[in-house]
């Protein structure tokens, strides 16, 4: 039986890359692959990017309402057997669709390895990352550091250069002039607190 596979970590920890570097290996030896992601990540459009500038199109974008399962099954039937299923962004997933995923990884025994953050930039877990984290055969995280050189954990929302820490948990990166950093747990608590005093300080100029 395969498994389903969930490799986790902070942004910049080089998910896409690994996705990346997995399909060349798979197909350096003769074996067929597909790349799935969300359609709710905008980012890159119908491609996976790297932040090392490689990119690769993508085999199939599913939007919220389609079934894993069944899209795979298609896929299948109109272009031939594949040997692993690799999915990007899987944190937007959502939960019956990470049960469809682990479903091809059992029943169809294809080896299923998702890429996706843990949790949001309010230390929340997105709903497809929930669901991996319970169901996924196996966990690896991928590491990255903090620029203060710590391990980093969690995922600093900027917009215009600013931290925030409020907002929808879904905002795309480099879209609306929103990007993201990886923090520690220290760095990240510190542009918080920073984060409520000049809000405050905001509040109380305004009245």
């Amino acid at each position: 039986m395969s498994k389903l596979y969930f490799r986790y970590g902070a942004m910049n920890c080089g998910k896409s890359t690994n996705l990346l570097q997995v399909a060349h290996n798979y197909e350096e030896r003769g074996m067929k692959i597909i790349i799935i992601k969300p359609r709710t990540d905008t980012k890159g459009g119908n491609k996976v990017i790297s932040r090392l500038g490689v990119s690769r199109g993508v085999d199939m974008l599913i939007g919220p309402n389609q079934n894993v399962y069944e899209e795979t099954q298609k896929w299948i039937e109109e272009n031939g057997q594949i040997d692993c299923i690799l999915a990007d962004e899987v944190q937007f997933f959502k939960e019956e669709q990470i049960d469809q995923l682990f479903k091809i990884a059992v029943i169809m025994d294809i080896p299923t390895i998702c890429y996706g953050l843990r949790t949001d930039f309010q230390m929340n877990g997105f709903e497809g990352s929930r669901r991996l984290l319970l169901i996924a055969h196996s966990l690896e995280e991928l590491k990255t550091i903090c620029k203060c050189g710590k391990k980093a954990l969690l995922n600093g929302r900027k917009v215009n250069g600013e931290f925030i820490f409020e907002g929808k948990q879904i905002a795309i990166d480099k879209e609306d002039n929103i990007e993201y950093e990886s923090l520690c747990p220290k760095c990240y608590f510190e542009f918080r607190e920073s984060y409520k005093l000049r809000k405050n300080k905001i509040q109380k100029e305004v009245k």
